[in-house]
């Protein structure tokens, strides 16, 4: 069964279209509108088709009582969760100058929209699909409210059960929308290229039936064009212009050198995939002549005389009768006369 692509805008994502590369600037702003765009600006130059941002609000997505004090299950934190989330809280107010932005440089715009509100923000910006984040595929209700949008969505699997995927597809579904890709991914900042489980891909195609694609937190670009050779139609890479920098996100992003390159060998794996047919390449047709062999006389024959192993090899280049005819071509009478070493053709049997 084909399966159908999902438009965004002015771009699709699925089968026979280039795949769609999400710069994810998340945090990555540092707090400045003018490092926001500085950032937008780089993606665009570095060949991402979509920028993404996270919309949330501390007090809307973690509890200040679990978080704010740092134990041990934040040990590796410089600061507690509710700190850090706090400094990444991307304004809302910048959201339409930001989105506008992105339109005057024809670059997509969207988020992950954390609660109710900044789904409705979101959706009013006419964005080209909304992101839902691996964190809150279990939050149907949240799900549900975003699937009422009837915009694509762009469903995140990290961390995550089958059984969990199902009921999120389900509940999306339930609403009378079906335009949904989903993402595989490793939910760890950095993840390790060996815990990637690319195969994963295969399975959820397979089992929904949906376009795939890849939120990648591995080092460098590996586990994403591995994604795309299996068929990922979304690759998502954290984006920054210095990963050295403080911050959450930046030591597992993607600089705009890196990112480039990862963009180019993502079209150029897309060419290299071909179109499935078996055949014989442009590129080989020369090479195929010379590397296969074709019969040939190794000793003079009279007109008349049988074609024996004796007078008769199979030898580069295939000119004339191929190889797979010698045997067959053994014991009979030759119609004419020939040198050693000629070829021999159709006519001449």
């Amino acid at each position: 069964m084909k399966i159908k692509p999902i438009k965004l805008k002015n771009k699709s994502v699925g089968e026979n279209q280039n795949c769609y590369v999400i710069a994810e600037i998340g945090s990555n702003f540092d707090g400045s509108l003018t490092r926001a765009k500085k950032l937008i600006k780089l993606a665009k130059s570095s060949g991402a088709d979509a920028v993404k941002f996270q919309s949330f609000t501390a007090e809307k997505l973690i509890s200040k009582y679990g978080f704010e004090k740092k134990t041990a299950f934040q040990g590796k934190w410089k600061n507690s969760v509710w700190n850090t989330y706090k400094k990444a809280e991307f304004p809302r107010k910048w959201h339409d100058e930001l989105n506008k932005f992105c339109k005057k440089i024809d670059i997509h715009f969207f988020t992950s929209p954390w609660d109710f509100e900044a789904v409705d923000m979101l959706d009013k910006l006419n964005p080209v699909a909304i992101k839902i984040g691996s964190g809150d595929i279990t939050y149907l209700e949240l799900l549900k409210y975003i699937a009422l949008k009837k915009r694509p969505i762009i469903l995140a699997t990290g961390a995550s059960t089958m059984k969990e995927v199902e009921n999120a597809v389900k509940i999306i579904k339930s609403t009378g929308n079906n335009q949904i890709i989903l993402l595989h991914s490793v939910t760890q900042y950095p993840s390790s290229i060996e815990s990637a489980n690319l195969l994963v891909l295969k399975t959820l195609r397979k089992k929904f039936q949906l376009n795939v694609g890849y939120s990648d937190h591995s080092p460098g670009s590996l586990v994403s064009l591995g994604s795309v050779a299996l068929g990922a139609k979304i690759i998502e890479k954290h984006f920054t212009d210095d990963p050295a920098r403080l911050g959450p996100d930046h030591n597992h992003s993607m600089d705009p050198k890196s990112f480039a390159d990862m963009v180019k060998n993502i079209r150029l794996l897309e060419k290299a995939l071909g179109n499935g047919i078996k055949q014989v390449e442009k590129i080989e047709h020369e090479t195929r002549i010379i590397q296969r062999r074709g019969i040939w006389t190794v000793k003079p024959i009279e007109k008349g005389e049988n074609f024996s192993r004796n007078n008769l090899m199979v030898l580069r280049p295939a000119l004339g009768i191929s190889a797979t005819k010698y045997v067959s071509l053994l014991g009979k009478k030759s119609k004419k006369k020939f040198d050693a070493y000629q070829i021999i053709n159709k006519e001449d049997l």
